[in-house]
Order: structure tokens, then C-alpha cells, then sequence
């Protein structure tokens, strides 16, 4: 258990945004938009601890937490594509990471209503954010590909969190999963710092 946290924490420690994306012309706007929120550490840790967090909870969050980020990330992205003025939205990325990261580590009994609240709030900023730097892709194309990225990353986080509490027996599982919570919120911290 030791060993595969400290893993986790080097690998998340190691791990440094990219700044180059796919070029719609050379790899076509679905691809593009696929590509484009896995080249960014913000990204990923954000999109992971939505799953994660819904897996913690349970129940329907399993997919109401996903599907929330998913259309109001969609939302976000609209709203940009149209020039919505939205401000505040690297800052709102980076403190998502950490809101998710200590809800994580906290495993505060919230009831769902909330929990999709505060998913759907930082995932329009996620979607914003995507918008922004849609350049030469086809709107439609290039957010399809990233809102199906999206979804897999959740998938992959809710996929992990529930590996973990069945592997480990619920409670050792929750602890794993909540450690996991604290260094992503820390890392998130890092990043905000760096930035």
C-alpha cells in the first residue's frame, strides 16, 4: 500500500503541464479536441477526482457527478464559443483541483444535490476554458473530442475509486482514495503557486 501511494505521489510530482496541443489542419479538430484536455496536468487531476469523488459517494453520483461536469463543461465551452465574458477562469481551473482534491481527502458526508453544485460551478470554467483556445478547430468537432475525453477521464477515476474500495476492503480503500484526495489538492496548491 506504502509503495503504491509513494508511486502515485512521484508520479504526480514529476508530472508537468504541456503547453503544445494537437494541430486541428494537421490532425483534424476531433482529434485535436480529444488531445486536448490530456495535455494538461489541471486537466487530468480535475477530470480524475470528479470520478474518484463520485465513486466515493456512491450510489448515483457514480454517474450523476460525471454526466453534470459533462454538460456544464459543454455549457462552458458555448458560452466562450459565443464571447460570454467569463472571468477569473485559470484561477477557477486551478482552485477545482484543490476543491476536489480536499473534498477527496475530507470524505464530508454532502448530500448529492451539493456535490453536482459544485461540480457543475467549476466545470463551466473547465468548458470556458477549452473555448478559448478552440483556434483554427471546428467547434462542433473539436468539442465532441474533448467532451469525450472528458467523460473517459471520469470514467477512469470512478473506475479506479471503486477498484480501490473493493481491493481493499472498504475503509483501507477510503483512506487510499482519500490520501490520494490531499496530495491532489496539494499538488493543485503547487500548481497555483508555480503559476
Amino acid at each position: 500500500m506504502k509503495r503504491l501511494l509513494t508511486a502515485a505521489a512521484l508520479l504526480f510530482a514529476s508530472a508537468a503541464p504541456a503547453f503544445a496541443h494537437l494541430d486541428p489542419g494537421e490532425h483534424g479538430s476531433l482529434a485535436a479536441g480529444f488531445s486536448h484536455p490530456l495535455y494538461g496536468v489541471d486537466h487530468i487531476l480535475a477530470m480524475v477526482a470528479v470520478g474518484v469523488w463520485a465513486a466515493m459517494i456512491g450510489g448515483r453520483a457514480v454517474w450523476a457527478v460525471p454526466a453534470t461536469f459533462v454538460s456544464l463543461m459543454a455549457a462552458g465551452f458555448a458560452a466562450s464559443f459565443i464571447g460570454v465574458p467569463l472571468p477569473f477562469v485559470e484561477p477557477a481551473i486551478l482552485a477545482s483541483i484543490v476543491a476536489f482534491g480536499l473534498l477527496i481527502a475530507l470524505a464530508a458526508p454532502i448530500p448529492v444535490e451539493l456535490v453536482l453544485t459544485v461540480t457543475g460551478f467549476f466545470a463551466v470554467f473547465h468548458g470556458y476554458a477549452h473555448g478559448s483556445e478552440l483556434g483554427a478547430a471546428g467547434a462542433l468537432s473539436f468539442g465532441t473530442g474533448f467532451l469525450i475525453a472528458t467523460a473517459a477521464l471520469h470514467a477512469a477515476g470512478a473506475g479506479f475509486g471503486i477498484a480501490m474500495l473493493k481491493a481493499l476492503d472498504g475503509a483501507k480503500g477510503r483512506l487510499a482514495l482519500r490520501l490520494a484526495g490531499g496530495a491532489t489538492a496539494a499538488y493543485g496548491v503547487a500548481l497555483a503557486v508555480a503559476g
